[in-house]
């Protein structure tokens, strides 16, 4: 979740600096995301009273396709440590049809954010799980041989000292029920505990040293289910229902989910501290912080929200239009959804809806779902000088993926200045000359000018490739004598 002790160091200029990095142009739509996150940080710092009349400043975002809509909202939620969702509103169907209702956006947002907690709670135990599971190899490899029985101790042996500690004195007696029977286990001699103390300890050398990897061992575990059993709640659920799946989850918390397995030591070892690690992971405060998390940082990001507009305010009778808008009135504004895990309310949630609008305009919308969108942001198309930038600025851009995974085949790649403003220049040709997909493009147009690199790229071994606008006219040449460029660039 949001880390709300650094965020006093997230200005709104800091935000915009950390989303430069990564996204081309659009200072507007920057500003208006960074002043929603900081907002949040300043109604935390307000008494419970006025903090809860401050509604999240819900927001359209208005662009063509491929100009950093949902790149600027994936990244916000990056930045801020919120739990995100991005969905298309043509996913949806109006209450009473068969299909999904947005209701749903809040119960996958809220297993995205128990996926995150939990995962975080994993991290924070990960180092006392590991040693826990390498205690359970450990007894498991030392009782593969059967200790044999032991007969009464000798005076001398009774008066022999010990120098394992009481740790391991403890680790060896955990061993007696497997190598003996209840009435052996007191006659066991000290000298035998100490041969088990000294091959422990022989084993944990090994183990570290990983000379036992592929070792094979029988373990206990849990079923392979990760989490808890909990109750899914689901709307339309009868009263019956409701009372038949509580009574499944009552019989599987009952039922033993214990079985043996035979794996190496490697594997072993990552199902053990897996298990150990939820074991020490305590589930209600997961539940309890994702909940929170989702509550009051959660971010959820509806494209394609011009879709399910009445063009022209004419009737629209598709399932996924009008019906879906006045379906997500009560949750933008704010109300109570039922999750698998409790009650989730979604009023200090920031909603971003986006969309190109281009056969509609935001005032298609119903007014009321205008309403709840307050703020209007559009994004310019993107110029040729803009692609440029694409390939050069950001910590991300495509020339710096191609150049990381050439180098794995010991070849090295440089752009020169003339290379990319001729795959911009490309690019800028075929948007224009067909769908305009905004800086996707360059994906297709990049992957054209390196694709014979790509495939050959073991036969280049320890060579430095410069892709210059002749190396990229040699390539595309061909393409752009044709005027159909969509037959070769999707």
């Amino acid at each position: 979740m949001a880390d709300m002790a650094a965020a006093d160091v997230l200005t709104p200029q800091r935000i915009v600096e950390q989303l430069d990095r990564y996204v081309v142009g659009q200072p507007a739509a920057k500003r208006a995301l960074a002043i929603a996150l900081r907002n949040r940080y300043r109604r935390r710092q307000l008494p419970e009273e006025m903090a809860g009349e401050i509604m999240p400043k819900n927001m359209i975002m208005i662009g063509p396709t491929g100009v950093g809509k949902t790149e600027l909202a994936r990244r916000l939620a990056k930045l801020a440590g919120a739990p995100f969702l991005k969905t298309d509103a043509t996913k949806f169907t109006e209450v009473g049809y068969v299909g999904r209702d947005v209701d749903s956006i809040i119960r996958d947002l809220m297993e995205l954010a128990v996926n995150m907690v939990h995962e975080a709670k994993t991290a924070e135990v990960q180092e006392r799980a590991q040693a826990l599971a390498e205690e359970r190899i450990i007894t498991a490899l030392l009782t593969k041989r059967q200790l044999p029985a032991a007969s009464p101790p000798s005076d001398a042996e009774a008066r022999a000292p010990s120098d394992a500690s009481d740790a391991d004195a403890a680790a060896s007696n955990e061993l007696v029920p497997a190598a003996a029977s209840e009435g052996q286990a007191s006659s066991i001699s000290k000298r035998e505990q100490a041969r088990i103390r000294r091959r422990r300890r022989a084993i944990s050398a090994a183990l570290s040293a990983s000379r036992l990897e592929e070792q094979l061992i029988e373990i206990e575990t849990d079923s392979d289910e990760s989490f808890p059993p909990v109750f899914e709640f689901m709307s339309g659920m009868t009263p019956e229902e409701v009372t038949e799946n509580i009574q499944e989850i009552m019989s599987q918390v009952t039922q033993s989910r214990r079985r043996a397995k035979q794996v190496s030591v490697k594997e072993a070892r990552r199902i053990l501290t897996a298990e150990e690690a939820n074991k020490l992971v305590d589930w209600d405060g997961v539940v309890e912080t994702a909940t929170r998390g989702v509550e009051e940082d959660g971010i959820v990001f509806i494209d394609e929200i011009d879709k399910i507009a009445r063009v022209g305010h004419e009737a629209n009778v598709d399932v996924s239009g009008e019906g879906v808008q006045r379906d997500l009135l009560p949750v933008v504004e704010g109300s109570t959804v039922m999750t698998r895990y409790g009650p989730v309310k979604t009023d200090h949630m920031l909603f971003i809806a986006a969309g190109a609008f281009y056969n509609a305009k935001p005032n298609d919308l119903i007014p009321e779902l205008q309403g709840r969108f307050p703020l209007r942001v559009e994004l310019s198309p993107l110029t040729e000088a803009d692609f440029l930038r694409i390939l050069r600025e950001p910590e991300n851009a495509l020339t710096r993926q191609y150049q990381a995974l050439l180098s794995v085949e010991q070849v090295t790649l440089q752009f020169s200045d003339d290379g990319l403003e001729e795959i911009a220049h490309v690019a800028v040709l075929a948007n224009e000359r067909h769908e305009n997909i905004g800086a996707r493009r360059l994906n297709t147009v990049m992957e054209r000018v390196l694709e014979e690199l790509s495939f050959a790229a073991a036969d280049h071994a320890g060579e430095s490739i410069v892709v210059d606008r002749p190396y990229v006219a040699a390539r595309l040449d061909d393409l752009l004598k044709d005027q159909d460029l969509g037959k070769y660039i999707l």
